[in-house]
């Protein structure tokens, strides 16, 4: 009888990568699902930290085996020395992974809003950009579940609506944040479990910045004082609001669609709640004006119809609101 041997033992699959490629599959069987002609191809935003490395390597794994291409691109914001060397190494990292493409791309960085918002913009821009020219039906980025509770608590700081305070949805069009149900740690877990080397950008324990002061003081002081949880439980209001928004907002839409564009009837935004009406008026002024409006500029807009004492035509950015007719009536300005 032949001797047998020992049957070999494959590593185990750490956690923390088990988490993450988990996640990874169900959005990418979600977006497939949802899609009429399918996913042929994901851009996954690189930066070179922790996060994002550790979801390209999650991609890496995951995409091939539902006959789905990626690629990434590496946004350098020229903000600091030395990011187009991050930015070079990333894209290395990239290539090794299997991706089919792996670009950067240099961006302009205005000031408008400040540096985060700007940045922010010039980021998402190029995303869009690259997905274009790529053909890509989707990019994922690597927001987790703490960035969404920071972004929940600053939207809290600064008096926010749902709109805000909903966060970041899992999938908006699209964008893909597959991460969100797994906290930072689990990342860095799993950048260690894979021997993957990642980049701590300095700005991300830079104090002059809102977002840093939320999570290395305000979050640590409330998980301290109010006891564990805090992210989990931010993240999970989140959640609600987003649930409970999407239902306004589809009512807002289906009354909004009802209507003669640039025009509400009176009666109908009186019998209203002020939460739906409030959307309805938004609505009609976006699309009437092709700009976001102000709330002061929504609330004046809807006194109109009920709080009517013979006012006359208000400025809102983009456009003019009058009442005529028993119509609230909306156009753009004239250029």
């Amino acid at each position: 009888m032949p001797e047998q041997r020992p049957m070999e033992r494959r590593p185990s699959l750490d956690a923390a990568t088990a988490a993450i490629r988990h996640d990874v599959r169900r959005m990418l069987q979600q977006s497939v699902s949802s899609a009429p002609a399918g996913i042929g191809r994901v851009l996954v935003g690189v930066s070179g930290g922790a996060d994002s490395l550790a979801l390209a390597a999650a991609v890496a794994h995951v995409a091939p085996r539902l006959d789905i291409a990626w690629g990434t691109l590496t946004v350098d914001h020229g903000l600091q020395q030395g990011s187009a060397a991050v930015a070079r190494r990333a894209q290395a990292e990239m290539l090794a992974l299997g991706a089919s493409f792996a670009h950067v791309s240099r961006a302009e960085v205005g000031d408008a809003g400040g540096p985060e918002a700007a940045a922010r913009r010039a980021r998402y821009a190029a995303l869009e950009g690259e997905r274009v020219a790529t053909q890509s039906d989707l990019i994922l980025l690597a927001h987790t579940m703490d960035d969404q509770a920071e972004t929940v608590l600053l939207g809290l700081a600064r008096g926010s609506g749902a709109a805000s305070l909903r966060g970041m949805r899992p999938l908006a069009g699209r964008l893909g944040r597959p991460l969100l149900g797994l906290r930072r740690e689990t990342t860095r877990a799993s950048c260690r479990a894979q021997g993957i080397d990642s980049w701590d950008d300095p700005q991300n324990h830079d104090a002059s910045f809102a977002r840093v002061r939320v999570r290395d003081r305000v979050l640590p002081v409330l998980e301290r004082e109010l006891g564990p949880g805090i992210v989990a439980a931010l993240a999970r209001t989140a959640d609600l609001l987003d649930e409970d928004t999407a239902v306004l907002d589809a009512l807002a839409i289906d009354r909004l669609n009802a209507c003669e564009p640039g025009a509400l009837p009176v009666e109908m935004l009186r019998g209203l709640p002020a939460g739906l009406a409030t959307r309805v008026v938004k609505g009609m002024l976006e699309r009437a004006t092709g700009r976001a409006p102000a709330r002061r500029h929504v609330r004046e807009t809807l006194r109109l119809a009920t709080d009517w004492h013979g006012q006359g035509p208000l400025d809102v950015p983009g456009g003019r609101v009058w009442r005529a007719e028993g119509e609230v009536r909306a156009c753009a300005r004239a250029h």
